[in-house]
């Protein structure tokens, strides 16, 4: 795993990346981008913080955003986190002002390439229920997956917003506390803030034989983090965040969490480097890319 980062990895979405850490493959399956607008993502920066953003920005001045899944693959179980925006694309003027374009489409497709037809997954997981997260499920009413036997989630993101998926596939919707298995090695942990419900997950990949680097797990962030500047600056608010100060604790404890050692993340959002590790430094943390 490399951990040269050529700058322009900041300003384009994520293609499809894959690590192997002992039996585990792990791959980044995008299914498109959004554009972030600094100025309204993030609320209430001054001129030197939207300033540090430069390095982060496209030629337009938005954030990029990579939208996609992470394939989890371990002893023959297929596990799908999240399920990018679906066949759809909107401009800005169709989204809303702090966004740029949102697009989607290739999630199915890039499946197929890493080898897993969307048909024959066993589990879909979602960190939550916005709609640049169950887009595939949402499209052809859930068609795409028919043999997912469980779609899992907090049971405060079911309640709060489990009315957006598809009624025909409530029966296969299963609820998990904090701490619970997903499938076996993987677990879900509840991440509040974003959304009331919001969840991320830890991957044990050390649970059957040590992973690569002294990796022994890997923390899916969800939208815990939408950039990798966040972790420089967990205080900064999102616009989108459904309650700015619980999402503010709720990040400063997953880069704690993060940063130990043997622990790489996989950030969803974070442009063409959605692999990487936290490292802490003398006034906080930083994000280092390692594939």
């Amino acid at each position: 795993m490399s951990a040269v980062l050529p700058l322009e990895r900041l300003t384009r979405p994520s293609p499809l990346r894959s690590l192997t850490l002992g039996d585990w493959r792990l791959t980044h399956v995008p299914d498109g981008m959004v554009q972030l607008r600094p100025e309204g993502w993030f609320t209430g920066l001054g001129p030197d913080d939207l300033a540090a953003l430069a390095p982060y920005q496209d030629p337009d001045g938005f954030l990029i955003a990579s939208v996609g899944g992470l394939l989890v693959e371990h002893q023959g179980r297929t596990l799908l986190i999240d399920a990018g925006f679906g066949p759809r694309r909107l401009e800005a003027a169709q989204t809303h002002p702090a966004l740029g374009v949102l697009a989607g489409g290739d999630l199915i497709t890039l499946l197929g390439a890493a080898g897993v037809d969307a048909q024959a997954l066993d589990t879909v997981a979602f960190t939550h229920l916005h709609d640049d997260h169950i887009g595939w499920v949402l499209a052809g009413d859930g068609s795409h997956f028919e043999g997912v036997t469980s779609y899992v989630l907090s049971a405060a993101e079911w309640r709060e917003g489990g009315g957006l998926l598809p009624r025909r596939l409530a029966d296969r919707v299963r609820t998990v506390p904090d701490g619970a298995e997903v499938i076996p090695g993987v677990t879900l942990r509840e991440w509040p803030g974003h959304t009331g419900g919001h969840a991320g997950y830890v991957v044990d990949v050390a649970a059957d034989r040590s992973g690569d680097d002294g990796v022994r797990r890997v923390l899916v962030l969800g939208d815990a983090l939408h950039s990798p500047a966040q972790a420089a600056h967990p205080e900064w608010r999102v616009f989108f965040d459904g309650a700015g100060e619980e999402a503010v604790r709720t990040r400063r404890a997953v880069l704690e969490e993060a940063a130990r050692p043997g622990t790489i993340c996989y950030a969803g959002h974070f442009a063409d480097v959605v692999f990487g590790r936290v490292e802490a430094t003398d006034g906080g943390f930083r994000w280092q890319p390692v594939e």
